[in-house]
């Protein structure tokens, strides 16, 4: 395994470990023009556990797959945080989205994305919407490790520059704007 810093020609840079022109072990990778980041762990080319941020200043926090927010993660948008399982990139079987600053929240089932299913709804004001069957509701406690993202250190800035002719293939290079 190798590593170093390349820079894609729309902006973007990826610095860390790559094998076989595949960013590989851990690294960085930056949106066009420095918008937007990914650090955290690679394999052959795909995110595997890391720090997702848009340039909106929306985050994502925890585990890939194929390219796509996959297992336990939390995502901090606007002024909601999502806790909980995702399932192919949405938000899937069981998971607790909040409000910041109201006491609105939902705390229960989800499909594709979707509340759906067995949860308690808490309104903004506090009011309260319950399950009319109870019985199957399950109570998960859902964690994830305090340090998804270890060792990366100043990375971008000791990345020395690649060579010319070597080629980095990220396959999961996504659109940086949400």
């Amino acid at each position: 395994m190798t590593g170093g810093r390349f820079d894609f020609d729309d902006g973007g840079t990826y610095c860390g470990g790559w094998e076989d022109g595949k960013a590989h072990g851990h690294g960085i990778c930056t949106g066009p023009k420095g918008q937007g980041e990914y650090a955290g762990s690679w394999s052959h080319g795909f995110e595997i556990v890391g720090v997702y941020t848009w340039p909106s200043g929306n985050t994502y926090h925890g585990y890939w797959s194929q390219g796509k927010r996959h297992g336990l993660g939390v995502e901090t948008k606007g002024k909601w945080t999502y806790r909980g399982e995702w399932s192919h990139g949405f938000k899937g079987r069981y998971g607790l989205r909040q409000s910041h600053n109201t006491p609105a929240r939902y705390d229960g089932t989800w499909s594709n994305g979707l509340q759906d299913g067995y949860g308690i709804e808490t309104y903004g004001d506090g009011g309260r919407l319950m399950p009319e069957r109870r019985e199957r509701q399950q109570t998960r406690q859902l964690s994830l490790p305090d340090r998804i993202v270890t060792s990366l250190g100043p990375l971008l800035g000791s990345c020395p520059q690649t060579s010319t002719n070597q080629v980095l293939t990220i396959s999961s290079r996504r659109s940086w704007i949400q």
